[in-house]
């Protein structure tokens, strides 16, 4: 382990310790289950799982228990404006997840600096593919796959969960790709024409290049793939947000139940954009909807009592 990946892992299990996490067993006081928990669950990084046109090495970090049973997998895109934010940033954020019963996998993927859109697309279902076919050796149960992610990776759940094969001729994979069960999706944008015409800075940089470009948002707005048969949506949303406005949240929800499939949207109260601007108390009540989401659609995710 090198000594960056050291001081995230004590970092992340001291944090345990601080908030008092339950133990995901039930046998131990949070304090202990904080003690052990790093005999129990090990970080595999940086394994590849493609290299994209231009030679880039694009990589997954796994976070799984020693003996590598096949479990629940929660797949994690970060946010950061298709421009920035990286596989280890959000590493904090998995810790419930852990805590829940799930393996995590953290995804890396071309921000709009390196390469415009649709690249970053592209490569979350590559990786999605890879993770269902080649995650058995790192703990992953291709039947049990939800998604998460915010903001930017909010949206790219959603296309990952919703877009059709057409999207994966460059994962140079054969056959239907894996369904998720779930997507947890925390204010990812879901009218990404709305925010081209509105001049919107990431966007712009993100569609940048060749062809009709506003064609392309429409093409990449999750609302334009919406149809029964997608997987179940939970959507979380501050009702403040300024940079995805919360109508993108109401329209997937209304957009979603009229096509018949399960979804919930959570509003937060004068919430903002991004998780650490939300009050302790949303925080937690959001995470036991998340919690109430996953126990209906995976063997994990209900917690310990």
């Amino acid at each position: 382990m090198n000594p960056r990946d050291y001081y995230l892992n004590i970092l992340a299990w001291g944090l345990l310790a601080a908030l008092g996490v339950p133990s995901a067993s039930g046998q131990e006081s949070a304090r202990d289950w904080a003690s052990i928990v790093g005999q129990r669950f090990r970080a595999e990084r940086d394994v590849v799982y493609r290299t994209a046109p231009d030679g880039m090495e694009l990589k997954l970090d796994f976070y799984m228990p020693y003996d590598k049973k096949p479990g629940p997998t929660m797949v994690y895109i970060h946010g950061g404006g298709w421009a920035n934010g990286s596989k280890e940033q959000y590493v904090l954020w998995y810790l419930p997840y852990l805590q829940l019963g799930f393996r995590v996998v953290a995804v890396q993927y071309r921000l709009s600096g390196v390469a415009a859109a649709p690249a970053g697309v592209e490569d979350c279902r590559c990786a999605f593919r890879w993770i269902a076919r080649n995650g058995a050796k790192y703990g992953v149960d291709p039947d049990q796959l939800i998604l998460t992610g915010g903001s930017a990776g909010g949206h790219l759940v959603l296309l990952t969960a919703m877009l059709d094969d057409s999207f994966d001729a460059a994962c140079g994979g054969t056959g239907p790709a894996p369904r998720a069960r779930a997507v947890v999706n925390y204010y990812g944008p879901a009218d990404l024409e709305e925010m081209f015409v509105a001049g919107q800075p990431s966007v712009l940089k993100w569609l940048r290049g060749p062809g009709d470009q506003r064609a392309l948002a429409r093409k990449l707005s999750p609302l334009r793939w919406v149809r029964p048969g997608v997987p179940p949506v939970l959507t979380l949303h501050g009702e403040a947000d300024k940079t995805v406005p919360v109508s993108h949240g109401i329209r997937l929800h209304e957009a979603l139940t009229k096509a018949g499939v399960e979804n919930r949207l959570v509003t937060i109260p004068g919430g903002a954009h991004g998780r650490h601007t939300w009050t302790d108390a949303d925080t937690i009540r959001v995470q036991r909807t998340i919690e109430e989401f996953l126990g209906k659609h995976a063997a994990a995710g209900r917690p310990s009592k």
